[in-house]
Order: structure tokens, then sequence, then C-alpha cells
């Protein structure tokens, strides 16, 4: 027996459990007012990623949620007509745009 007591079986259950607990969703959306800026916060604390078309003034569509995502951790992205939104943990790489 080696000089470590490593239980690999139980390493394997925590690994796959901390894996579960993300939902690895990306949730497409329109951003036109209909939708509460609570449902979007929602659904980023929840992990996911929101693709959503902008449709109206970015600026007041994105007013009621773009200060809470910011605070969790999350980032927003303004990309060609679409705003990206990522839960904490999850960067944003705009290298490419240059």
């Amino acid at each position: 027996m080696s000089e470590f007591d490593l239980d690999l079986q139980a390493v394997e259950t925590e690994i796959e459990d901390e894996t579960d607990e993300r939902t690895h969703r990306v949730v497409l959306g329109v951003l036109d007012g209909r939708t509460p800026s609570e449902e979007w916060v929602a659904e980023v604390d929840d992990d996911a990623v929101l693709v959503l078309a902008v449709e109206g003034d970015l600026n007041r569509l994105a007013s009621g949620f773009a200060r809470d995502v910011r605070e969790m951790g999350g980032e927003l992205i303004h990309f060609r007509k679409f705003l990206l939104v990522t839960p904490p943990g999850v960067h944003i790489d705009t290298d490419r745009l240059d």
C-alpha cells in the first residue's frame, strides 16, 4: 500500500457533484422591455449565459439589471445587435475584436 491513502471513488463523486451544480445553459431572448429585469438577473444567478437581441434603447432596456449582474461578478457586452450577459466565472473574451 502507498503512503497516501486516496479514495478515488470519493474524489470522483465530489467532482461529479460540483459539476452538476452548474446549469450550463445559454438563454436566447429579446431585450425589448417585456421581460422583467428580475427574470434576467435570476437567469444569470442560475448560471445561465444570456444572448439577447436588443430591440430599442440598450441603455434604457438594460438599466434594470446591468448593475445587479456586475455586482454579482457577471459581465455584459454589447456586440452587434446583441447583449451578451455572463454569470460570475464566465469571462467574455473580446481579444479577437481588435
